[in-house]
């Protein structure tokens, strides 16, 4: 599962900042401490029954928004002898339960149609409380039994009362998109959703991770559909009322959560890896842009294959984009599921400037050898899929883009985890309490705990990391694991105990925070005091890089204590002393040194959080210190994108010494640089200066092929001249996308007239996934600045149902915080009116504003 809501902030802000609209606070204040003694302790769920194998004939009821069902489930007793069976089904009606007898003395692994055809069924006494039937079997069978239970089920999704989670937005299991045609901007679609434990809301079984089983699913469907799920199609049956029924086999076990189907009008664009079926499942407008966005997918999985030592272990991979998906994407056996945001085309992925598509799809194919092959047994380890997962990322960026965009990505994800921790609280990596399940997806689970994976690849080095990761596979393939059965590989070979090291991450919280000063005042010595803030001592074995006379000798040191003291032999004073030299660390840090050794650190030291480091410093400082100043001027030349990008978007053009400076530069990369975030970052810059002098070069970006930087050209032009940009702005709309669209947007908002207010209304029907976010936000700009009570009250409306589907607080209380001053605007407006009727006209719309808050409020506490 990849999860999206963690972008959401950035998101948030990026919008707000684009508007120049109030931005408010993230969080008021500071969360509220939990009592542990309220959380609920979690075991690993008990095995009574194992299911072996499950075979399912379903068909859909558009209309009704049903799945009619029947459902073979060939199951064992685990050890202990038993006479009943409990099958998770959600709200559902059951016609029938039986047992199927076929014959001879042993249950075929997988049942064919004509085997249960000629079986004899008996009826089997159940109960059902509209989540689980508890089922009275015929007889005690022993754990050497197999029995096969067939229920006849009708599973109607749209009727459950499923809670989802910031997550995972809805739990219903079954999805059925414009399934009766009407909305014309989107394609009919039906797929599924099993992650947590969702998968029984549309077929019974026993939903929990440490079941496995393999499984063959028939799906009728109308002929002009395409359909997908877990394994091979081994089977097309035309039939005579005009639909197909297709069947698929899944021959090696999995989880069944991991279950799924899909339906709809897709293009399947077809790849390979080793032979294997490798296809990209697409709305038809985007086949030609499959490739593009999925095209890498056959060297990641050699990739993974080369490192985990363990090549792919199952009989395909497919990967499918659908409509309104409830998370971000999941990683379903053979068959990835995809929110539709990773849908684009070749012009919009010039911009992906965080590589979130790459991200993504690294992210559910490591899943294949983490979650899927060996999977976590219980909720409280998710760790062992979602950590593994999060962290693959990070490998795929080292391996095809460099370490550079590696540990940018890196990076980004610790601070997300400590923002994440600051405004929602703190926990163990591993849980064994907590309330709602649901509250373990999320930034501890998937940033922290790749962040700590990295820490202990650092550690180990690779060679043992990466051997490490094989025995876990080898060991626990087919198997449900817990954190404790990575440690044991990496101890055994490694030869090292481990056990601080998890005691101290996995089954421990928070991070350290270090305070860093340096005495060099006794001769031949580099003194380094490290000093632990906070109650918690951390156990820190990290790397010192002295550098001095231009050699830079490694020291390897540990933090064990809360006041440290380390000394290094010098000949003179050291140019820079780089504490944490390999920037692995999860922590927070004051670093008492001064300007001449960040200046120093930019030239000489070789990360991307050693260079960032010390150009965020210089930034604070480049209007003041000359040295500082050239040290910006250097890194808008930085070897990597990312850095020029972040050094660009931080100059200060309103001081002419960094403006004279800059300026030729800024000129030279807005026109030629070969990444488009580095061109757009750079017009941007140049645009504050609204010289007249520069409108060509905004002209010039409007011929771009980067929607970024055509917007960065496009609102550049504008703050020169609206009149000019207007028509240009209009004459873009048709294919204005990503950033284009939000400075389209801009252009409007300036001018301020209703009848662009259109433009926002459909951005915002038409976008997807978290787009809706942002287009939300851009239309409440515009709202703000209309008197059109109509247009005004049917726009809040339509922003309050869009964002209702996210099911997420931060967005909500974001919103509530655009919204409040918009109405505020609207009444202190209102006091002011000249006439009688716009002062009615203003309050009413203020009230609408306030009523709407309120209800987002109120379902922000449901949440």
């Amino acid at each position: 599962m990849y999860l999206n809501s963690t972008k959401i902030p950035a998101l948030l802000v990026a919008g707000i900042a684009m508007m120049g609209l109030y931005s408010p606070v993230f969080a008021q204040s500071a969360p509220e401490k939990e009592d542990p003694l309220l959380k609920i302790y979690r075991a690993s769920p008990t095995k009574i029954n194992n299911v072996i194998h499950t075979k399912l004939d379903v068909r859909f009821d558009y209309a009704k928004r049903h799945l009619i069902g029947k459902a073979w489930i060939t199951l064992k007793p685990h050890f202990y002898p038993t006479d009943s069976l409990t099958l998770d089904a959600k709200g559902m009606d059951i016609r029938a339960v039986s047992l199927v007898q076929t014959a001879g003395a042993s249950v075929a692994k997988f049942p064919t149609d004509g085997l249960l055809k000629t079986a004899r069924t008996t009826p089997l006494q159940y109960k059902y409380d509209g989540q689980e039937i508890r089922v009275k079997l015929n007889k005690t069978y022993s754990s050497n039994d197999s029995y096969i239970v067939y229920v006849d089920y009708t599973a109607k999704p749209d009727e459950l009362k499923a809670e989802g989670s910031e997550a995972i937005t809805d739990a219903k299991g079954l999805y059925f998109i414009n399934p009766d045609g009407t909305d014309p901007n989107k394609p009919v679609q039906i797929w599924t959703q099993g992650e947590t434990e969702a998968s029984s809301a549309w077929f019974p079984t026993i939903d929990k991770t440490n079941q496995r089983t393999t499984s063959e699913i028939s799906m009728t469907v109308d002929k002009k559909y395409v359909t997908l799920s877990n394994g091979k199609l081994v089977s097309q049956k035309p039939n005579a009322n005009g639909t197909r029924t297709d069947t698929w086999r899944m021959e090696l076990p999995h989880a069944p959560y991991l279950f799924m189907m899909a339906v709809g009008d897709f293009a399947v664009v077809k790849d390979s890896w080793r032979g294997k079926e490798v296809n990209y499942y697409v709305e038809k407008e985007y086949a030609p842009h499959a490739k593009a966005i999925f095209g890498n997918t056959p060297e990641m999985m050699t990739y993974f294959s080369k490192i985990l030592g363990y090549d792919y272990p199952w009989v395909k991979y497919s990967q499918i984009v659908v409509r309104d998906y409830v998370s971000g994407a999941m990683e379903n056996t053979t068959a990835t599921i995809h929110g539709d945001f990773v849908q684009k085309t070749d012009r919009e992925l010039l911009d992906d400037d965080d590589r979130l598509g790459e991200s993504v799809i690294a992210h559910e194919l490591f899943h294949h050898w983490f979650g899927d092959l060996a999977t976590c047994e219980s909720w409280s380890n998710l760790t062992m899929n979602e950590s593994f997962a999060d962290y693959s990322e990070y490998l795929w960026f080292e391996h095809k883009f460099g370490k550079d965009a590696a540990d940018e990505h890196g990076y980004a994800s610790m601070h997300n985890y400590m923002e994440s921790a600051q405004y929602r609280g703190d926990h163990h990596l591993v849980r064994f309490h907590y309330n709602n399940k649901e509250e373990m997806f999320d930034a501890i689970t998937y940033q922290k705990g790749g962040r700590i994976l990295h820490m202990l690849r650092n550690y180990l080095g690779d060679e043992a990391f990466f051997k490490a990761m094989n025995l876990y596979l080898k060991t626990n393939a087919f198997k449900a694991t817990e954190s404790h059965h990575f440690r044991l590989a990496a101890e055994e070979i490694s030869g090292q105990d481990l056990n601080w090291f998890f005691n101290q991450w996995y089954f421990g919280q928070g991070y350290p925070t270090l305070d860093i000063s340096y005495d060099y005042s006794k001769a031949g010595e580099a003194v380094v005091n490290i000093e632990q803030k906070g109650d918690k001592i951390f156990d820190l074995p990290i790397a010192v890089d002295v550098y001095e006379g231009g050699k830079k000798t490694r020291h390897a040191i540990r933090i064990k204590e809360k006041t440290n003291q380390f000394s290094f032999p010098v000949s003179g004073k050291p140019d820079f002393v780089n504490v944490d030299a390999d920037k692995i660390l999860i922590l927070e840090k004051t670093d008492r040194r001064n300007l001449a050794t960040y200046v120093f650190q930019y030239k000489n030291a070789p990360t991307y959080r050693d260079r960032r480091e010390a150009i965020e410093e210089c930034l604070k400082q480049q209007t003041s210190n000359a040295d500082a100043r050239a040290t910006v001027i250097a890194a808008m030349k930085d070897k990597y994108e990312g850095l020029r990008a972040l050094t660009i978007a931080g100059i200060k053009m309103d001081n002419n010494d960094v403006k004279t400076a800059a300026l030729p530069i800024l000129l030279d990369l807005a026109k030629n640089d070969p990444a488009a975030p580095v061109r757009a970052a750079s017009l941007k810059q140049i645009s504050k200066l609204k010289d007249a002098q520069y409108a060509s070069l905004f002209e010039a970006a409007l011929k771009d092929r980067s929607y970024l930087v055509e917007g960065a050209g496009l609102v550049g032009l504008a703050d020169l001249d609206i009149k000019k940009a207007y028509p240009l702005a209009k004459a873009m709309e048709k294919d204005a996308r990503g950033a284009l669209g939000t400075a389209i947007a801009n252009v409007y908002a300036q001018n301020g007239s209703e009848e662009d207010v259109a433009y926002f209304a459909t951005n915002l029907a038409n976008s997807t996934g978290q787009e809706k976010i942002g287009a939300a936000i851009l239309y409440l700009g515009i709202l703000g600045q209309v008197d059109n009570t109509a247009l005004v009250n049917k726009g809040v409306d339509q922003v309050f149902e869009s964002i209702t589907q996210f099911n997420n607080s931060w967005v909500n209380n974001y919103i509530v915080n655009l919204m409040q001053p918009i109405a505020k605007k609207k009444q202190e407006k209102a006091a002011a009116a000249s006439t009688t009727e716009l002062r009615n006209e203003l309050s009413k719309q203020a009230t609408h504003i306030l009523q709407t808050v309120q209800k987002i409020k109120e379902n922000t506490k449901e949440d």
